[in-house]
């Protein structure tokens, strides 16, 4: 299977991490919370979490404390289409194809729920096909990118289509929710609006240069499925968020690679790129560790941390955009996305 369009979308405006602690500093909130979660709060948006800005679906910071299931619904149902639309339309145009042209869509988010789902939104903005099969995948959080792609590489491969559209699109200011829990504070600080999207083919398309994803494995360990998760408050999405998630993202990321590894018979020396999904400073930290990378070798995951926050699902297509834009050295690259589960997955892409 063939990556032949990309496309990258996000809300047109930027916030800084002083932008953000000057308006919780003026809102309702600050005073509702105790004095700890200032501490955590000011910590994390004044010093270097490894985050500069985050693109924010808001007129004004203003609207980011007006928490309700109401008003987070209709964010959501606002701003996810239009996401996943633009992302969507960029890819096309990328790869040079038709909206017709496209047999397959397949849509994942984790930070709202539309019935019927986003696909259905998607197929209307983008004029797709009516009988175009869609498929909506929802729960797999930050990890949701790679179980989207295999499944476009499975229906591919099974002939149900020449093209398929695979969109990921997270609006996390519609999943916000403030409380004095140290790792729903973090949470906040972290995640930005965003979406993905690529087109995905059985053949690489002329006059580019050739993406392959090739072998690709995944982890599932309930066993932590409270290390990382959302879980409903009050009607609405609250995000619990632990302190060992670095730790638990290398494990996994470290345990997938040598799977990969393992069964191509490639060396890790073998890698030129590393596309990797980036929760935060402290888990490219841990992978960078775990992984026995240098810095540099993450730098496009850090340097799209850094401008636009984790977009949950969405991140690693922007790192794979990023890559690609820096004509990064052909060869074996690994992508790898990990999450809600605790899951996580990987994949090889060969690139010309």
């Amino acid at each position: 299977m063939f990556v032949n369009g990309l496309g990258t979308a996000n809300p047109p405006r930027r916030y800084t991490k002083a932008q953000c602690w000057d308006a919780f500093r003026a809102s309702d909130w600050f005073h509702r919370l105790d004095r700890r979660a200032h501490a955590i709060a000011e910590t994390v948006l004044l010093h270097d979490n490894g985050i500069q800005a985050r693109r924010l679906a808001l007129d004004s910071l203003e609207e980011v404390f007006r928490i309700d299931p109401d008003t987070l619904q209709r964010r959501f149902l606002t701003h996810a289409p239009a996401l996943a639309a633009e992302a969507g339309a960029k890819a096309l145009d990328e790869a040079g194809l038709a909206p017709n042209d496209i047999g397959v869509v397949v849509v994942s988010t984790c930070t709202g729920y539309l019935c019927p789902g986003l696909s259905s939104y998607v197929i209307e903005r983008l004029a797709l096909p009516r009988d175009i099969q869609a498929f909506d995948l929802v729960g797999q959080g930050c990890a949701a990118a790679l179980p989207n792609l295999r499944l476009a590489k499975a229906l591919l491969a099974a002939g149900d289509a020449q093209h398929v559209l695979s969109i990921c699109v997270e609006v996390s200011s519609a999943a916000m929710y403030l409380d004095n829990d140290p790792g729903v504070l973090i949470s906040a600080c972290l995640f930005g609006d965003g979406a993905g999207a690529a087109v995905l083919s059985s053949t690489s398309g002329p006059g580019r240069r050739a993406v392959e994803l090739t072998s690709a494995h995944s982890l599932t360990n309930p066993g932590e499925r409270d290390a990382l998760r959302f879980e409903s408050c009050r009607g609405m999405l609250r995000n619990v968020l632990t302190r060992p998630v670095p730790r638990l993202a290398a494990d996994h990321a470290r345990q997938v690679l040598d799977m990969a590894l393992d069964d191509t018979g490639l060396e890790q020396t073998d890698v030129t790129a590393w596309i990797m999904h980036a929760g935060g400073r402290d888990v490219l930290k841990a992978l960078e560790a775990r992984l026995e990378l240098e810095p540099a070798e993450l730098a496009y995951s850090a340097a799209m941390l850094r401008e636009y926050g984790n977009m949950s699902s969405a991140f690693v297509y922007f790192v794979l955009q990023a890559a690609l834009a820096d004509r990064a050295p052909p060869g074996w690259w690994w992508m790898s996305s990990f999450g809600a589960g605790f899951s996580c997955h990987g994949a090889l892409l060969r690139v010309a």
